[in-house]
């Protein structure tokens, strides 16, 4: 019998409740994201030993993220382990951040790999850079904005409420089509994911934020808490016609509610060289690496040739 199960919003505050209990930084390990995404990836979780195990699939391989829980990871690995015998796929794991790969070669020295992936790493900001965009670092940034306020002086910025939901997903859809979301399944699935986000704010505990400019919504953004002193950008969207749109969105997200946070996670670039050089010109203080691990291939080696002598050895 498989233990785990599909992942649905009901099942946010189960998810949560194990998440926040262990320290991460990648955008991955928190319950919305790892909701809105589920039809995506087929993501699936179980909760034994009183941890929760999150299983996805990418590029057509099935994969596991870190247990999750503050429980003993051993136990954890060692349940995780079996249950890829018992159903006969290969232990992978995907989204592991360095200091959970520093925990898995402390219990099984030379037995894993890991390889870390550049297009999959968050760029993580501190808070106080991007609200004040201070230095010649960001003076590109600011001039952006004061052009933007200087071309729209009626611009406002609102938070996203029950009362501007509908009119969010119409600015969305609308993105889309300008965007090719329609001849473009990855942007599609972003498009589709991204309503159902504001669809279900509430129940998965996002906040997220508009700009308006000439009376239309024309910049977007959404995302949510992950730990006492980060938040996670999802989704940011705005028409690149309007001159300062992500600029603006960006500082004024920040300053209207993202006080008390230390950091913002704004997710990976996916290795799409135009939203890298966007990311790395807000320069981020640090990014949050992610790899895949499996098993070295010379101890797989080692255990296949075991396995062969062993199966010719009679008794």
């Amino acid at each position: 019998m498989d233990q785990f199960k599909k992942l649905t919003i009901e099942d946010r505050d189960i998810i949560e409740k194990y998440l926040e209990k262990d320290k991460h930084r990648a955008c991955d390990y928190s319950a919305g994201n790892l909701i809105l995404w589920s039809d995506v990836y087929n993501t699936r979780f179980a909760i034994e030993k009183d941890m929760l195990f999150i299983k996805f699939m990418k590029d057509n391989e099935n994969y596991f993220a870190f247990p999750m829980g503050g429980g003993n990871i051993k136990q954890a690995l060692e349940w995780l382990i079996a249950y890829c015998k018992n159903q006969k796929i290969e232990f992978k794991m995907n989204l592991i951040e360095p200091s959970m790969y520093k925990e898995i070669e402390k219990l099984y020295p030379c037995e894993y790999e890991i390889t870390y992936v550049r297009d999959s790493a968050d760029y993580v900001y501190l808070v106080e850079d991007l609200k004040n965009l201070s230095g010649k670092k960001y003076h590109g940034k600011k001039n952006h904005i004061n052009k933007f306020v200087k071309t729209y002086p009626d611009w406002t910025y609102d938070t996203i409420t029950d009362e501007n939901t509908k009119e969010c997903i119409e600015m969305v859809k609308e993105w889309g089509k300008e965007n090719g979301s329609s001849g473009d399944s990855s942007k599609a699935d972003e498009i589709n994911v991204l309503i159902k986000g504001l669809e279900h704010r509430k129940e998965l505990h996002m906040i997220g934020g508009i700009i308006r400019a000439e009376g239309r919504i024309v910049a977007l953004t959404m995302g949510e808490k992950s730990g006492e002193d980060m938040f996670i950008i999802h989704f940011e969207k705005a028409f690149a016609d309007v001159s300062g749109a992500y600029p603006m969105i960006n500082q004024q997200f920040i300053i209207h509610e993202l006080s008390g946070y230390t950091y913002v996670n704004r997710e990976e670039d996916m290795g799409i060289k135009g939203l890298r050089k966007a990311k790395e010109s807000y320069h981020p203080v640090f990014m949050a690496e992610k790899g895949i691990l499996v098993k070295k291939l010379a101890f797989r080696t080692v255990i296949k040739n075991i396995k062969e002598m062993e199966d010719s050895c009679i008794y």
